[in-house]
């Protein structure tokens, strides 16, 4: 029994010694950790409009296939590829000698009738004399008068040939509907194209330029309900002005207006079509190019502000972390909007008068106390705040 018990007596001391050397070597408990530094603040109040931005693309406001009016050979090409044209200049030359023979033909045609006419006249009035002194019957005087009124008819047909001949003696001549820039040419020289189907080219017009974009269901509902009617068109432009960036662009400068807004939403995707129109004075809009735009997305009204980096993530929620009376955070979900002069607006979540994380973010999680050190927001903020 007493080897037994000294033998228990020297494992417990072992034991002892291996754990109060183990407590040694391991660092202080973690309620014994000073509280970590955060930046705080206050978040910005102030009167903020919103804006609202979508995804688009520039489209021109009118295009047109260059299609010849009459068959023939392609005889001149008179522009070149990718140049801006004025309505009316000359684009395509089709072969105009056959149509000029038949402008000859029918103007000799023309002429043959009128000859007949003016000889059909005088046997009228020759007749008309004899039939007064009763040397002619009624009946050769009745056959004189139908043969001018057919040889008037004659020279009806002749002019209608005529007119049609030079119709297609000037559509030989293919000329710029629009103004716009060109594309290339689709057909070469000595090509056989047909009359209303072979396609020549191809033209838009480039100033003024649209832009198309589709807006999604609760936004369309919203805007809705504003005084302004975001997307309410009207003639005047003043009143929907918006702003359009390429995709190269950070911030939108490109000015134009509402000017249309489809009649009904597409059921597939649940958005509406709208258009807006800018000036293209230096063509540097071109037709297909993505952009965004910037329209109009609230009345003026006391906004709360944050940082966009004092905002965090939890699941599917954004949340900022709210610093309490004894320096203990904790989570408030928050309903974002649109960026106002550098910062992210809270539309649902905070009153304005919570004090809020800005920094050290990564640090922080519910229940746990801070050390805080509060800053004050400018009304604009000039850079973005980094963790």
């Amino acid at each position: 029994m007493r080897q037994v018990t000294g033998t228990g007596r020297q494992i417990a001391w072992s034991a002892l010694v291996v754990l109060a050397f183990l407590g040694a070597s391991q660092p202080g408990r973690a309620q014994d950790a000073p509280p970590p530094p955060v930046t705080v603040a206050k978040p910005v109040v102030k009167d903020v409009v919103e804006y609202d931005d979508f995804i688009g693309r520039f489209e021109p406001v009118d295009q047109v296939d260059i299609r010849a009016r009459v068959s023939g050979y392609v005889d001149k090409i008179n522009f070149t590829d990718g140049s801006v044209v004025k309505p009316g200049d000359l684009l395509f030359t089709i072969d105009q000698r056959p149509y000029q023979a038949a402008l000859d033909e029918a103007q000799a045609s023309l002429e043959s009738a009128k000859a007949r006419v003016d000889f059909a006249q005088g046997d009228v009035a020759r007749a008309e004399n004899l039939r007064k002194s009763g040397n002619i019957t009624g009946q050769i005087y009745d056959e004189r008068a139908q043969t001018l009124a057919t040889a008037q008819a004659d020279v009806n047909r002749a002019q209608a040939t005529l007119n049609r001949a030079k119709l297609d003696l000037q559509f030989t001549e293919i000329r710029a509907p629009i103004a716009g820039r060109m594309s290339r040419h689709l057909v070469s020289l000595g090509n056989l194209v047909n009359a209303n189907d072979t396609v020549l080219s191809n033209i838009v017009s480039m100033d003024p330029i649209n832009f198309y974009f589709d807006v999604d269901e609760r936004s369309f509902l919203a805007y809705q309900k504003l005084s302004t009617g975001s997307l309410r068109t009207s003639n005047d432009g003043a009143l929907n002005e918006v702003l359009v960036a390429t995709s190269d662009e950070n911030e939108p400068t490109h000015k134009g207006h509402l000017d249309f807004t489809d009649n009904r939403l597409d059921n597939a995707s649940g958005t509406i079509r709208a258009r807006a129109i800018l000036d293209n004075k230096d063509l540097s809009l071109v037709p297909g190019l993505f952009g965004r735009i910037r329209i109009l997305g609230s009345d003026k009204y006391k906004g709360v502000l944050v940082p966009e980096d004092a905002i965090g993530s939890d699941q599917d929620r954004r949340v900022v972390y709210v610093v309490g009376a004894d320096n203990t955070i904790s989570l408030q979900p928050v309903r974002v909007g649109s960026r106002v002069d550098g910062y992210r607006v809270i539309r649902v979540g905070l009153k304005g008068d919570e004090t809020i994380v800005v920094n050290g973010l990564m640090r922080v999680r519910p229940g746990i106390k801070v050390d805080p050190k509060l800053m004050t927001l400018p009304p604009v903020a000039v850079a973005s705040m980094a963790n």
